[in-house]
């Protein structure tokens, strides 16, 4: 029984529309590159010749490689014939192009010739392909939607071809078929992603088709759809063999496989209508935004749930800030998801840009818009995890630490205690309103935002609201240096910024952000009133403060100028003109009266002023001088007396 298990061949997967997407678009047909894709096939043919031992031998002596049987055949040989078609197709298409070229207008002719021919070599490993896949599904090594996949490519190829040599009507009819089966992988696709790319190649090929019909001078060239419809109802039978068993099978399949399946992308709505997402590498990274975005929601709810039991509340006894925690945490994995969306839809409207030459017409919903739309969720999520961290700071440093004079508690002196907060919290919350600000005004320059009135003018009513919160914060940070006047100022501008979020807020009726997906941002009237409320507090207690500390004074404090120690140490050495510096500082020194001086009155003259009259007060000018005391005259030298008066004294 182990010998016929291990002789029982492998079952295949071989996937030849998701194989040649992924290879188109890591190497270089993303922007045009033909030739770097095409040496890129070439590589890629010889490492599959070598690893599978096909090689035409060694030297200059072809060898033809020998046939592989049915039982043997590996993924690997598929493989083999793929890149050997897109080799050849691509060839062909650096060929064209070349000879589209003004400087190659001599050879065109020959460059045209040899495009033919590769691209009549890519039909032909196609169809070669085709009928080792139709070959391994009758003998039940390969699926059916692998061998639809295969179908589609092949007539795509080859549908191209017949456009290229001008045979429209048979163009049409191939192309029409191929849309056909793709429309059929996209509604039976288990996974987003196959959706995706079945529509990624079904739009591909349908401007060719209303180009075959406007061509054929058909009526509605530009109804696409009805012309798919009804090529491919009436020569589906002919082309495919077995179609109508394939279509079943391929459900059949598709039901029994879609038990294990969970990556399911929900469908993206904005403004009530859906977001086409038709690239497949871009409905990877919205598959773990979404998945982010489920985690967040079931942690919102698993913080937001009380704790009821004793036992439920030792066991989830979550530290100072673990809630929070948690919420960050959840927002920084939704926001990587979002990243990565951004990044692979910006790199998608980039090449879409670079191949159409111009930008899509306004309201259409291409890769362009998607981009939008993504970077739009991106800045939401962002808003909304800082301000979950603002919140937080605040809630874990309502007044960071409360000292007490003298040592006693905080309940026996409450009227003493003087509470004081940590010099590096408003900083801190100042940054975060900074980072929601540029937030803030980079989704309003979006193209979405714009174009929608309510919605510009929501996000321009927290703009508002967000810098008036700022300023107050901001102001905050004024106090403990004692700078009053500065944070009164920013206490004022910020009531200006609230009055504008209010009047900005009042033009609209519903609100699209809260009502929107995601709803971020809640403002209500009550946030503005409470705004409002403490705005007016913090102002009253800063003017007491204030008065409390210099009187209101602009300056340091009350006291007069001090003059510096320098002139005190100057003035010795040099003189200084004291009314020169009034001057050049803009005070003009007052000039001093000067004294009268008066003759001197007599006294008899003086007497009758003073009769019959109050004294007047003399000037100092006026008043007699007195003679200066006589110096002792200088006894005679020498005698008796002179000696004796030393001992009994002087007359």
């Amino acid at each position: 029984m182990a010998a016929a298990a291990a002789d029982t061949p492998k079952t295949l997967s071989f996937r030849a529309l998701q194989l040649v997407n992924e290879q188109r678009s890591l190497y270089g047909l993303r922007y045009h590159d033909h030739e770097r894709y095409r040496k890129h096939c070439a590589n890629r043919t010889h490492r599959l010749r070598s690893s599978l031992k096909v090689t035409h031998g060694r030297g200059r002596e072809f060898k033809k490689p020998p046939v592989v049987p049915q039982d043997k055949t590996q993924d690997g040989h598929l493989q083999l014939l793929i890149f050997q078609a897109e080799r050849a197709w691509s060839y062909a298409q650096e060929l064209l192009s070349l000879a589209a070229l003004p400087a190659n207008e001599s050879k065109a002719s020959a460059l045209r010739h040899n495009a033919t021919g590769r691209f009549r070599r890519s039909v032909h490993w196609a169809t070669q392909l085709l009928s080792q896949c139709q070959v391994l599904y009758d003998a039940g090594r390969l699926g059916a939607s692998n061998l639809l996949e295969m179908t589609a490519y092949t007539l795509v190829l080859n549908g191209r071809f017949l456009r290229y040599r001008d045979e429209l009507e048979d163009a049409l009819v191939q192309l029409s078929v191929a849309r056909g089966i793709l429309d059929v992988l996209a509604e039976s696709a288990e996974t987003s992603r196959d959706q995706a790319l079945a529509t990624y190649f079904a739009d591909e090929i349908g401007p060719e088709i209303r180009y075959c019909a406007h061509e054929l001078g058909r009526a509605k060239a530009y109804d696409v759809d009805g012309i798919v419809r009804e090529q491919a109802t009436l020569h589906r039978a002919q082309i495919v063999d077995g179609y109508e068993a394939l279509v079943q099978k391929l459900k059949t399949e598709g039901g029994a496989e879609l038990k294990g399946n969970e990556r399911k992308l929900r469908t993206l709505l904005w403004e009530g209508e859906p977001v086409p997402v038709r690239n497949p590498e871009l409905v990877d990274v919205l598959v773990k935004v979404q998945e982010g975005e489920v985690k967040l929601r079931e942690e919102s709810i698993e913080v937001s749930r009380p704790i009821r039991t004793d036992q439920e509340r030792k066991k989830r006894r979550p530290a100072e800030g673990g809630k929070s925690k948690r919420g960050v945490a959840a927002y920084d994995n939704i926001l990587l998801a979002l990243s990565d969306a951004e990044d692979v839809a910006r790199k998608l409207a980039e090449a879409q840009k670079n191949a159409s030459g111009s930008t899509s017409a306004p309201g259409v919903r291409d890769i362009h818009f998607v981009h939008v739309f993504i970077v739009y969720h991106l800045l939401a999520r962002r808003i909304q995890r800082d301000l979950l961290l603002v919140s937080t700071i605040l809630a874990q440093n309502p007044q960071a630490s409360r000292k007490v004079p003298g040592g006693k508690t905080a309940s026996s002196s409450k009227s003493q205690k003087e509470t004081t907060v940590d010099t590096r919290l408003y900083p801190a919350v100042v940054k975060l309103f900074d980072t929601i600000l540029q937030s803030l005004n980079q989704m309003r320059t979006l193209s979405i935002v714009d174009e929608s009135p309510d919605l510009a003018a929501a996000v321009d009513s927290r703009v508002s609201f967000t810098n008036a919160r700022r300023c107050r914060y901001l102001a905050l940070t004024y106090v403990p240096v004692k700078r009053f006047a500065e944070a009164l100022t920013l206490m004022q501008r910020s009531n200006i910024h609230l009055r504008e979020a209010r009047s900005v807020r009042s033009t609209v009726d519903t609100d699209p952000i809260v009502n929107g997906d995601p709803a971020f941002f809640p403002l209500a009237t009550e946030d503005f009133d409470q705004l409002d409320k403490e705005l007016a507090e913090e102002s009253d207690r800063l003017k007491n403060d204030w008065l409390a500390y210099n009187g209101g004074s602009l300056t340091a404090d009350n006291k007069e100028y001090k003059k510096p120690l320098f002139f005190d140490i100057a003035l010795n050495y040099v003189q200084l003109d004291v009314d020169r510096l009034q001057e050049r500082a803009g005070k003009q020194p007052q000039p001093q009266p000067q004294p009268t001086v008066l003759a001197p009155v007599p006294v008899h003259a003086a007497e009758e002023l003073t009769v019959g009259k109050r004294p007047v007060a003399k000037a100092k000018a006026e008043e007699i001088e007195r003679p200066a005391t006589p110096k002792p005259s200088t006894p005679a030298q020498g005698g008796l007396s002179t000696l004796l008066g030393g001992w009994w004294g002087r007359r």
